[in-house]
């Protein structure tokens, strides 16, 4: 206790702190008489208040009451008012000055914190542009422009102006470089030359002024001051490797891979690739192979791996194919397994997140990378296949192994379908079957696939039941697949239930909107219904996607034909022998139109042509044939009755069109010996002895004629006597049937008709009935002799001749054609001077 001090009464460490000035009393405010007549009477006019002693917050701060006055009150914390001090005291320090105030300020100064009371700021000082360095820098900010500017048209595809922006932008920079000279500054801008004449040398490249551009190039790479330039060599290469000068594209090559560090491994790649490939066109296969194989142990890539494969098939060695393609399908491509999209029904954040990216950029690119080195492998596989083993089947067998144990299993059952289409291409069919029905079993992908091309197959061969079967089949597995729905609908077409084929056409067309098979069918399908109008959408439809099918074009055609409308057809005929000038059809579909019009100018003219790229088109033969008959040019008509005597040998009609011919130009001698070798071939022929009868200048040969013409008539006669007794006995048996079967309905079989190829762009349509009518007065004039060629007893054609358009639906007959047959060229009655016409 002797140490504790007790504390004076009068020091009080506590006192003082509950003294405060009457200011802070606002509690009898609303009693105070002056305050509230200060409030009625003022309403914020009066101005601010500040403290007795300058440069404090509460003059300058005054608080707004609801009434809108601004009436300095204190704080109702009863925090003590710095400024509230006696008039002469030192006013205490704080730690932060109040914003806007200073030492300096006066009573009555008002709060201008951004300085407005002083007026506007002094203008800013204008840069002096007549100095040597300012115009210096507006220059190169000149060229600056006029490069990126040059960039920008070629992006755009604007390559000439590309190339005049960038020929501008030399320009600008050279008289930058003289006025420098000229001023005396010696300072160079390195940077803009080197993107002057580099932006420059690409635009030449990119319009193909090769030599311009390896001159630019040489002045870059010359030129001590530009460092790292070596890689623009690469860009030299490239063009010697377009002009074909190999030994130059390897020289600059190989320069650039010396002047690039090893640091840049991956150019370092690059142009060895471009090596490998300079060295493929050349044909050394071995420097090639030399060059891939270090890349592919230095950094192994898909495309380098299968270039590898290539160099070793060109050169046949078997073993290094099977390793290097042990190597290929062993690189791992780095992209994420497909598994990782598959939303998981527990943690909703996480499908967010995955939604999000299943279609992104990156994942669209991992896919693309992924498709591409599929179709590398496949190729390799079908490549080396056939040369790996004794026979194309053990090589695929060996393959599929390969991929089975690989990361790419899902190609070994594709693999083992492109086994069978190759079997299909050797013609071996057995095998391609056997191969497709393995397939019977697997999974429902690859069973729909292979049930699709068993059905095509069987399609082909017309038999319609099994191709049924298994497109069926391929439907049950996979109802989505379109080439299975478009089977599917062919097999019903060609039951001729349109309308069902149609419902599968367009199921096939829902389920993929660029299945142009089903599209094409489609068309077909509404052309047989008749609904002209739908078909003709379908084609244009298919036209929009197919722009250059000459099959949707003349199908186009065809139907404004059938729509009466031939100005259209004939455009759409021109559209189609742009894109085929040498198809014979179009040519002779374009003949017929312009004849049906009138127009035999230009009927000739696609005609001839048609002719000149197809001589054996019996219709287009018979059509110049008459032509040149009406034209009374008989010795050219000649040319082409003559080339259908030899198409159809066994038709006498020909014939005797030649022999008409020669009496007609005048060479009755040859005429006659014409008629006597048809005769000999002929010997029943009435038309050919009437005409031996009346040229015939010797008596006793003329009565020989004249007894084997009666003979003839006579056996002709009595044969059609016996075709219209038979006709008229089975009239009457027709009769007799109706009248004992009356009130009976008797089913009348349709005429079977030839089922339209799905895959063809050929459709006969119908030919105009004005044909026959627009021949001249002189041909229709000629008396016809009355006597049709039955008598000739015509048959079929000869079996060595072989139609090369193949069987063919039966077309309408042309103008020339119908004429021929009804008076068949019969002259008048020859008198006995036998003077020509």
């Amino acid at each position: 206790m002797d140490n504790v001090y007790l504390a004076v009464e009068e020091d009080d460490l506590y006192s003082g702190y509950n003294d405060y000035n009457p200011t802070f009393d606002f509690e009898d405010l609303e009693n105070d008489v002056g305050f509230q007549q200060t409030v009625r009477t003022s309403h914020g006019r009066r101005p601010p208040l500040t403290a007795k002693i300058p440069g404090t917050a509460i003059g300058a701060r005054p608080l707004a009451t609801s009434f809108g006055s601004r009436i300095p009150l204190a704080s109702s914390l009863g925090r003590p008012m710095t400024g509230a001090v006696q008039e002469g005291a030192a006013r205490p320090m704080t730690a932060v000055r109040a914003a806007g105030y200073t030492s300096s300020l006066t009573r009555g100064s008002t709060f201008d914190p951004l300085g407005q009371s002083k007026g506007p700021a002094p203008p800013l000082e204008l840069k002096n542009e007549d100095t040597p360095e300012e115009k210096f820098k507006i220059m190169e900010k000149q060229v600056n422009d006029l490069i990126k500017e040059s960039c920008k048209a070629h992006s755009m595809g604007s390559l000439q102006q590309a190339l005049d922006v960038a020929k501008e932008a030399g320009r600008k920079e050279r008289a930058l470089v003289r006025q420098k000279e000229q001023s005396g500054n010696t300072d160079l801008n390195l940077d803009l030359y080197y993107a002057v004449l580099l932006n420059l040398a690409n635009q030449y490249v990119n319009n193909e002024m090769y030599p311009e551009a390896l001159n630019m190039f040489q002045v870059i790479v010359k030129n001590k001051m530009f460092s790292n330039t070596g890689h623009l060599k690469v860009n030299m290469a490239n063009i010697y490797f377009k002009h074909k000068n190999y030994p130059k594209a390897i020289k600059f090559y190989r320069m650039a891979l010396d002047q690039i560090s090893n640091a840049h491994k991956e150019m370092r790649i690059k142009i060895m690739q471009n090596i490998c490939v300079v060295f493929i066109r050349m044909g050394q296969y071995t420097d090639a192979i030399t060059s891939y194989e270090h890349i592919m142990s230095e950094s192994p890539n898909i495309k380098t791996g299968f270039n590898l494969i290539l160099c070793y098939y060109a050169i046949g060695d078997k073993e290094r194919m099977k390793k290097a393609f042990q190597k290929l399908i062993a690189i791992p491509l780095g992209i994420d397994e497909e598994d990782k999209y598959i939303p998981s029904n527990d943690d909703t954040s996480s499908n967010m997140v995955i939604e999000a990216i299943k279609n992104d950029k990156l994942h669209q690119m991992e896919r693309d990378l992924k498709v591409k080195a599929e179709r590398y492998i496949m190729t390799a596989a079908k490549l080396i296949a056939p040369a790996i083993e004794t026979s194309f089947a053990s090589g695929f067998d060996w393959c599929v192994d390969m991929m089975k144990s690989s990361q790419y299993v899902e190609l070994a059952n594709d693999l083992e379908i492109n086994k069978a289409i190759t079997y299909l291409r050797q013609k071996d069919f057995n095998q391609a079957v056997e191969t497709l029905k393995t397939f019977e079993k697997k999974d429902s992908r690859v069973k729909s696939a292979a049930a699709t091309n068993l059905s095509f197959f069987y399609l082909l061969e017309k038999d319609y039941d099994q191709a049924e079967r298994y497109a069926d089949l391929a439907m049950n597995a996979d109802r989505y697949n379109p080439a299975a729905l478009t089977n599917k609908g062919n097999t019903v077409f060609v039951k001729q239930d349109y309308e069902k084929a149609a419902e599968f056409f367009k199921e096939a067309l829902r389920n993929d909107s660029s299945c142009t098979e089903a599209l094409y069918n489609l068309g077909l399908t509404y052309k047989k219904l008749n609904r002209l109008n739908e078909a003709l959408d379908c084609f244009l439809k298919l036209h929009a996607i197919l722009r250059d099918s000459g099959q949707v074009m003349f199908q186009l055609a065809n139907l404004y034909e059938l729509l009466e409308d031939p100005q259209q057809a004939i455009e759409w005929l021109m559209q189609v022998i742009s894109v085929t000038p040498t198809d014979p059809h179009p040519l002779a579909k374009l003949g017929e139109l312009h004849d049906a019009e009138g127009d035999k100018s230009q009927a000739f003219h696609y005609y001839y042509d048609s002719f000149r790229y197809f001589p054996s088109n019996i219709d287009v033969i018979e059509w110049l044939g008459a032509y040149y008959v009406e034209a009374q040019f008989c010795e050219k008509a000649i040319m082409y009755f003559e080339r259908a005597t030899l198409i159809q040998p066994t038709q006498v009609k020909w014939q005797l069109m030649v022999a008409s011919c020669h009496r007609r130009s005048g060479n009755f001698q040859t005429a006659l010996e014409t008629y006597k070798e048809i005769h000999r071939k002929f010997p029943e022929n009435v038309e050919c002895l009437r005409f031996l009868v009346r040229l015939c200048a010797d008596p006793g040969l003329k009565e020989e004629y004249v007894t084997k013409l009666k003979k003839a008539e006579k056996m002709k006669e009595i044969r059609e006597q016996r075709v219209k007794s038979g006709r008229e006995g089975s009239a009457s048996g027709r009769r007799e049937g109706r009248e004992g079967s009356a009130g009976s309905a008797v089913f009348q079989p349709e005429p079977k008709q030839t089922s339209p190829l799905l895959d063809s762009g050929r459709d006969s349509g119908h030919s105009s009935s004005t044909k026959g009518e627009r021949l001249s007065a002189r041909m229709r004039s000629l008396p016809g002799s009355n006597e049709p060629y039955e008598a000739s007893s015509p048959k079929e054609l000869d079996a060595s001749y072989v139609d090369p358009l193949g069987p063919q639906m039966e077309r309408p007959k042309t103008a020339a054609k119908k004429r021929l047959e009804d008076d068949d060229f019969a002259d008048e009655e020859l008198g006995d001077d036998l003077l020509p016409e």
